[in-house]
């Protein structure tokens, strides 16, 4: 029978072609009111939000975490994050006389003794020998029993721990639903739960990286210091007191050695050897990535060590992000400078540091306010970072932007161009981001009657030729200088050569060359300060070897006096160890400072 049944289109269809359309739906089978057809999260997914709960305070919903501190008042999880005070690690810290024990799981779910002394209140990781060597300092014992999910979530909930005492106030209490507490929780128990890769019972793995078009100096300047650090500390007795820093055992004689003895060997430094591995990258740096992961499994290693390209460091720094690998300290003049990124750690941020050195420096320039500024920038790597660093700085003082004026590859400024810029213009200060070619530049300023009273250039980019500037340029030429200048380059290197802090020094020697220009003693001392570091790093781990927990330690690192750069500051998160520059001038006795060491 047909029944006829209008179509939209005004026409007629069979009831049978009407039951063929039915049957060829798409059949759902019944849900419930609200339920959706995502698939369920992976463990992995879970711990990545609880993750992101712990380091950053934001719920899987994405809105921020609720938390109360000193009893009422009211704070978002953003500004009071777990991983703010426990580190990322999860293994706490110990500032300014405030413990923050660990939270990570082996900690929280295992029995838990601290001491009291009077300088620390429930101190805790000292090895049972500390305690009985030290028992004037070290005397009551607080003991608390394992952690349960239960009591754990009271305490973040309540600030009550598992013995029933109650947390110090500064410590939020968070409000948080039963399955958001869940995910923290389950992270928490995944936390530094491992050693991480490249660890093994006798041996902690490294690799350092060096590319094609490194010079064989260049690469023996970074190099041999990392050999030399590595072969003395395998080599190293564990008696010998020059491996324990003073400021971790004070007392003296036998009873240091004993102490240094007993240090070494309860936190498992003296257990493991180390093992360094050179990577070296071949070809053009979009094959880099490729190589490193090979590289990486075959030999899977704990950290990389410094290392050395010609050119961006971008795809060696996004590899190790990626991987979660720490990088130490890499030889170059062009880092990533990121706020967010958190595996490499790096000495400076190059070029860029000294663009932000000039910005703040002008800045600071009472009669330059409201005057006209021209930026002349070489189209180059290193005319794009001073130019970069220096206008994201400016425009961060609410300046308006200079007048950028591009000088492209072999592109020469003429007499009779510049002639017309200055006339026209008129500007109260030069940026000249520029490499020796500018030696010219400044020449032909120095003869300008419209010539302003300050050009910037960079003492890095000028190199050698910054020593050539004569008496005429000087009075007008002011350069950017990311290094200390209270030593000359040789007082720097005997400096440290000689220094018996680490077994690092120890047989090694540093180039002793004429001026800060060459290559080869920058290099040598950017890496034996590395070395420097990670000795201190690697006790202050105390057997914990975890890459997050290197680099916490090394944020929570005291600040140090080395060689070549003013100072090296520290602090948790911070990813650049020197952060200033100074504005200097150069006269017939050195550089003339003209700055403070202008922080950015």
């Amino acid at each position: 029978m047909r029944i006829p049944i209008r179509s939209g289109q005004g026409n007629y269809i069979s009831a049978a072609a009407f039951c063929l359309v039915v049957l060829l739906l798409p059949v759902w089978p019944p849900t419930s009111y609200g339920a959706t057809d995502k698939p369920s999260p992976s463990s992995e997914e879970l711990l990545k939000l609880g993750e992101r709960m712990y380091r950053e305070g934001i719920l899987p919903s994405g809105e921020p975490m609720n938390a109360f501190v000193k009893g009422d008042l009211p704070v978002p999880g953003t500004a009071f994050t777990c991983a703010s005070c426990h580190l990322r690690s999860g293994l706490g810290s110990i500032e300014g006389g405030v413990v923050t024990p660990p939270t990570n799981g082996p900690y929280l779910f295992k029995p838990f003794k601290g001491y009291s002394s009077p300088r620390y209140v429930n101190t805790p990781f000292l090895p049972p020998q500390l305690v009985k060597y030290n028992s004037q300092y070290y005397q009551k014992p607080h003991n608390r029993p394992v952690y349960t999910d239960e009591s754990l979530a009271n305490a973040l909930r309540s600030g009550i721990d598992s013995a029933g005492r109650v947390m110090n106030d500064v410590m939020p209490r968070y409000l948080l639903e039963d399955d958001e507490m869940k995910l923290l929780v389950s992270y928490l128990k995944s936390l530094s739960s491992e050693f991480s890769p490249g660890v093994t019972d006798t041996t902690i793995r490294f690799a350092t990286i060096v590319s094609d078009g490194v010079s064989p100096e260049e690469r023996n300047a970074m190099l041999v210091p990392l050999e030399n650090y590595i072969r003395n500390k395998n080599q190293a007795d564990v008696h010998d007191p020059r491996m324990i820093r003073s400021n971790q055992v004070r007392s003296t004689g036998a009873r240091s050695r004993l102490m240094a003895a007993v240090t070494m060997t309860s936190l498992g430094v003296a257990n493991r050897k180390l093992s360094l591995s050179c990577w070296e990258l071949k070809g053009a740096p979009e094959t880099w990535r490729g190589q490193l992961e090979e590289y990486y499994r075959k030999e899977p290693v704990f950290a990389i060590l410094g290392g050395i390209t010609r050119g961006e460091w971008q795809p060696i720094h996004q590899f190790c992000e990626d991987n979660r690998i720490p990088n130490i300290f890499p030889i170059t003049d062009f880092p990533v400078v990121s706020q967010d990124d958190w595996y490499t750690l790096y000495l400076s941020k190059g070029y860029y540091q000294e663009g932000e050195g000039a910005a703040r420096f002008l800045n600071g320039k009472e009669d330059l306010k409201d005057k006209r500024i021209i930026q002349f920038v070489r189209d180059s790597r290193e005319g794009r970072a001073l130019s970069r660093g220096f206008l994201e700085t400016w425009r961060g003082f609410g300046q308006k932007a200079p007048e950028t004026i591009t000088l492209k590859a072999g592109m020469k400024l003429t007499a009779k161009s510049l002639q017309r810029e200055l006339a026209q213009k008129k500007p109260a200060a030069i940026i000249l981001w520029d490499g020796p070619e500018a030696l010219k530049t400044l020449e032909m300023v120095a003869v300008e009657k419209n010539r302003p009273s300050i050009i910037l250039v960079s003492s890095t980019y000028l190199g050698k030729s910054m020593l050539s500037l004569n008496e005429r340029v000087q009075k007008f030429t002011y350069l950017t200088y990311p290094y200390g200048i209270s030593q000359t380059p040789e007082e720097r290197a005997v400096q440290l050569a000689t220094k018996e802090i680490t077994s690092s020094s120890m047989g090694s020697k540093v180039f002793s060359m004429e001026a800060n220009t060459d290559a080869t003693i920058r290099i040598s001392l950017q890496t034996q300060i590395l070395t420097i570091i990670l000795h201190s790093a690697l006790l202050d781990m105390r057997g914990n070897y975890y890459r997050d927990n290197l680099l916490d330690v090394i944020g929570m690192d005291m600040d140090q006096d080395v060689p070549l750069y003013e100072r090296l500051s520290f602090g948790p998160g911070q990813r650049y160890a020197s952060k200033g520059c100074y504005i200097v001038q150069l006269a017939k006795t050195g550089l003339v400072k003209k700055s403070g060491w202008v922080i950015h």
